[in-house]
């Protein structure tokens, strides 16, 4: 190898061929590539055709055709991949998961009523809706779902983004004095808004199944879904402050929005309800202890303390016989209609200006919703298709959009509470939509007296599992401070500006940072570990074995355009090419007595040596001089044979592949011979098309870095190669 990490003392005659017998115990010849292909690729060639250029329509069509798509046999296996319960049903263990199933289903069921109605307050529209959009949902998703331990119905983040968009497309008049018939319209108008919001939300989740994007969930990673939930926490908690304090004030939208609400509600502290705080206050006296006490002691309990409804009973009781309403003027949620909204279509012409908005409340749904069930099947070893959760989520927010629900997803606490409560399946589902079912058929006049109040301390406590996400920072500190400033970057962008705009920054940075990692790697020297047949990178070895005029490269990340211009200089330097070759080191004032152990002190030792033959002196300080001494100096010998070990490459665009031809090209001119190593089939097919072929032979190609070297000692044996021994 070239330049200092390269030379080194060579060893004498005795010791060089003991050094060699790594290298020269062979069982086989070098196998290249082409021979590789010859010995077990069959006919294949080792120039690769061009693929034919036919639509990708006729591909998947002629791809279906061979499969038997449109077969009988065919057409069970897409309707069994497509409907779940027809895998899991005929293997249920109704002794066994039965009664756990009805057990977490009617507890689920009956933590929905409060929270649906809860966050249809964050939607902007009447509490009733959120009983609706806590059962149509649930229902299909346990049809079409392949997360058996999850929960879906209304979430708070999803309900605060759809809040946003509702009062932006249908704001409340200024006078904010209307009549019953005026307050009618406007609900409806608002309630329409949210259910074409989810239309346009499932419509995109189902493109998104067609076109096989499941794999779009990688790129919301860890850090951006919990700061983008524990920022639309603590805007939770702002936008519930007025209903806390019995305050009518106008929702703040748009960026800055929380600093709005919190300056609004600060400067109309004084007109605040003295009877609606007091019940917010006594609310949460009660909710946040038993959340504490459900999760400190969720082994010992064999049902978690329902908390919610016991809060929900007490309240509305209160309420009816104090008259709260009239005597104090608190806010009720009124009349809930029993049955169920007659089917009704979204208006299209709100879907244009609501596509944008709807986008990210997608995103959201599929990112949190596929995050928690692959926890979970993780815990209980199955798997979950990333695919047909989009379809389940799709057609589960498109289909209720039809009888007038909001958008929604999986649900942390919901989630977590059935699986403490014994469930095992998705037909705990079907037991939730049985207790919200009789919610809207027969219970729905008994929550008449319920103050809003209540359910905006059932909306604060349900986010104490994304407020204390916060606890995670340090360790995530400790493991990865890349991913840490991803997570405070996100959760700064989604507090100050907005969740949809704080999820777009999220993503964008935490792309930025792959990039970014991308282009920092560095291109690891190898040299042969003595005793052994295993190329190793020179700072992770204690002693190894090099020959001058070999430089064995690894560069372990994709080649493309943004990593080419650092690929290009590495191998500059190596190489010796241009003004690369310049080498940088520290010169001190006080040299080392000999040779050490370290290779810092070797290098100075031998530029020190080298500077002695030349005229002038260097200025130097008490702390030392930065120099730049070119590296014939150093006296390493010239680079005459050049392997790429390109195993760490998985894949390599135009620019990247016109990069390494350029190299080639380069390479012959300076009379180097470049070999390539461990190259797979869709580099090395990249490269073939960018014209590898035309610059260099198939015996140039390598199956390994072993047998790369091998042949490279082959074409140095002759001028006599030295083996020499570097310790790092």
């Amino acid at each position: 190898m070239s330049g200092p990490l390269v030379s080194g003392s060579c060893s004498g005659p005795e010791e060089v061929s003991e050094l060699k017998s790594p290298l020269s115990s062979r069982f086989r010849e070098p196998l290249t590539h082409a021979r590789f292909q010859e010995l077990f690729g069959g006919a294949e060639e080792a120039e690769l055709p061009a693929e034919p250029c036919l639509p990708w329509l006729c591909r998947l069509l002629r791809r279906r055709r061979a499969c038997g798509f449109c077969s009988g046999p065919g057409a069970w296996r897409v309707l069994l991949a497509r409907v779940p319960p027809l895998r899991w049903l005929p293997q249920y263990r109704w002794r066994a998961w039965l009664l756990g199933d009805a057990v977490a289903g009617v507890t689920v069921g009956v933590v929905h009523v409060p929270q649906g109605m809860a966050f249809a307050l964050l939607t902007s529209v009447p509490p009733v809706f959120g009983l609706y959009t806590s059962f149509f949902p649930v229902l299909i998703y346990s049809l079409l779902g392949t997360g058996r331990h999850l929960s879906t119905g209304t979430f708070a983040v999803l309900s605060l983004m759809t809040g946003s968009v509702v009062e932006r497309l249908v704001p409340e008049p200024l006078a904010r004095n209307l009549s019953g018939v005026e307050r009618e319209q406007l609900e409806a108008r608002r309630v329409g808004a949210a259910a074409a919001v989810a239309f346009g939300s499932g419509a995109l989740m189902l493109a998104m199944f067609a076109l096989q994007l499941g794999v779009l969930s990688t790129f919301l990673s860890e850090p951006v879904v919990k700061a983008l939930t524990s920022g639309a926490a603590l805007h939770v908690l702002v936008s519930q402050l007025p209903s806390l304090l019995g305050l009518s004030l106008p929702r703040q939208i748009g960026c800055f929005s929380l600093f709005k609400t919190l300056a609004a509600v600060l400067t109309a502290l004084a007109r605040s309800s003295p009877a609606e705080l007091t019940i917010s206050a006594l609310s949460l006296a009660l909710l946040v202890p038993v959340k504490e006490l459900n999760v400190r002691f969720r082994d010992r309990l064999p049902t978690p303390i329902p908390g919610e409804v016991v809060m929900v009973l007490l309240a509305t009781v209160l309420c009816f016989a104090s008259s709260l309403d009239t005597r104090y003027n608190v806010q009720v949620v009124g009349l809930l209609p029993g049955g169920f909204p007659q089917p009704l279509f979204p208006t299209l012409d709100e879907l244009p200006r609501i596509l944008a908005d709807a986008l990210p409340i997608a995103l959201v749904t599929f990112a949190v919703s596929t995050s928690l069930a692959s926890i979970y099947a993780d815990k209980y070893s199955y798997t979950i298709d990333p695919n047909q959760e989009l379809l389940a989520h799709g057609v589960s927010n498109l289909v209720s959009s039809l009888f007038s629900c909001f958008p929604n997803s999986a649900t942390l606490a919901t989630t977590s509470l059935l699986v403490d409560a014994g469930g095992n399946t998705q037909l705990a589902g079907l037991f939730s939509c049985i207790v919200v079912l009789s919610v809207l058929l027969w219970l729905g006049p008994f929550f008449y007296y319920l103050p809003k109040a209540v359910l905006a301390c059932i909306n604060i406590s349900s986010m104490r599992q994304m407020f204390f996400q916060m606890q995670e920072l340090p360790q995530l500190w400790h493991i990865s401070r890349v991913d840490f400033a991803v997570w405070m970057v996100t959760w700064v962008a989604v507090v100050t500006l907005n969740v949809d705009l704080g999820l777009a920054v999220g993503v964008v940075v935490s792309m930025m940072t792959v990039v970014c990692r991308t282009q920092r790697v560095q291109c690891l020297a190898l040299g042969l570990a003595e005793g052994t047949e295993l190329y190793r990178p020179l700072r992770e070895s204690h002693k190894l074995l090099q020959v001058p005029g070999l430089c064995i490269l690894s560069y372990p990340t994709p080649l493309y355009f943004a990593t080419r211009g650092q690929f290009r200089h590495t191998l500059e330097w190596h190489l010796g090419f241009g003004e690369r070759s310049k080498v940088r080191v520290l010169v001190r004032e006080e040299w080392p007595s000999g040779i050490g152990s370290s290779l810092q002190s070797w290098v100075v030792c031998l530029i020190k040596v080298s500077l002695d033959d030349r005229e002038g002196d260097l200025p130097v300080n008490r702390r030392g001089v930065w120099v730049l001494l070119p590296s014939p100096i150093l006296g390493a010998e010239p680079v005459r044979v050049m392997i790429l070990d390109f195993s760490g490459i998985s894949f390599a665009d135009a620019a990247g592949a016109r990069e390494v031809v350029q190299l080639t090209r380069r390479c012959q001119d300076a009379g180097i011979c470049l070999l390539l190593a461990q190259c797979n089939a869709l580099v090395l097919e990249t490269l073939t098309r960018a014209g590898l072929l035309d610059r260099i032979t198939p015996e140039q190609l390598f199956v390994s870095v072993q047998d790369a070297a091998a042949h490279a000692l082959e074409r140095l044996k002759p001028t006599g190669p030295k083996i020499c021994t570097v310790w790092v």
